[in-house]
């Protein structure tokens, strides 16, 4: 197989308009973008662009009422939550119709003080059981990702494993596992070996470096081994490109033997 990349416009050029991020995405020969949220850029602006260029949107964002993170980052983990994580779930999977994408990041939250761990996960698997049918009704698929504590200080899901349990206890075919590169090489590394194992429970892959969240080869990462392996595995995803480009041309690595 030949993996498909996902140019994630919401980390690179970000000083720049979105028809602009877009034709950029089309020059360099790519098929497919992403973002975080819907609102950032507007549906309709989105769609245009889209379609334009005949690109496909293979992953955005629930809406967490809050684009800079600094409130609850999500919805799914708090007791009080309820009524904004479904509205954000119905104007999700109507963008998603509009946009014909089907892949939809839903960020659990922030853990909330003073109730238990187990009981957080227990009312996002929940809420994720009853969210998945109508996912499946509107032929998307809900992922759940884990976020470093380095960059989400208070994140209730930080590894690989509490985000595979999830999965497993929803135990749906349209909720799955959204696996980041940069944030389980923080929190865990065992990359190539945790990808091997739990392809099959993967929706959708991210990638940076580290340090520093910038292209392949600027660090730590080995991508070609890493990138050779998750291609072994049949994964037939989209791998987006979540970075912050150090240089003019953020997909030069690609070139690179």
């Amino acid at each position: 197989m030949v993996l498909r990349y996902s140019a994630n416009i919401s980390t690179l050029w970000r000083d720049i308009p979105l028809r602009e991020r877009l034709e950029k995405v089309s020059r360099a020969g790519l098929h497919a973008f992403e973002f975080l949220f819907v609102s950032t850029f507007g549906l309709a602006e989105l769609a245009a662009a889209r379609g334009e260029f005949g690109l496909e949107v293979a992953l955005f964002d629930l809406d967490i009422g809050d684009p800079t993170f600094k409130s609850s980052y999500g919805y799914l983990c708090r007791p009080e939550a309820e009524a904004e994580f479904f509205r954000s779930l119905e104007q999700a999977l109507s963008d998603a119709t509009r946009l014909g994408c089907r892949r939809l990041n839903a960020l659990v939250g922030r853990a909330v003080p003073d109730v238990p761990w187990e009981r957080q996960r227990d009312l996002v698997v929940e809420r994720l059981r009853r969210a998945a049918p109508d996912a499946a009704d509107a032929g998307v698929t809900l992922l759940v990702e884990a976020i470093s504590s380095h960059l989400l200080p208070g994140y209730l899901v930080n590894y690989s494993r509490q985000a595979l349990d999830i999965v497993d206890l929803v135990s749906h075919p349209n909720v799955l596992f959204q696996y980041d590169v940069y944030h389980m090489q923080l929190m865990e590394g065992n990359l190539i070996s945790t990808l091997r194992e739990n392809v099959a429970k993967i929706g959708h892959v991210q990638i940076a470096d580290v340090p520093g969240r910038h292209e392949p080869g600027t660090g730590e990462i080995n991508f070609p081994n890493l990138l050779r392996a998750l291609d072994e595995t049949g994964y037939g995803g989209y791998v987006g490109l979540e970075y912050m480009s150090v240089g003019p041309d953020p997909f030069h690595w690609m070139t690179q033997p």
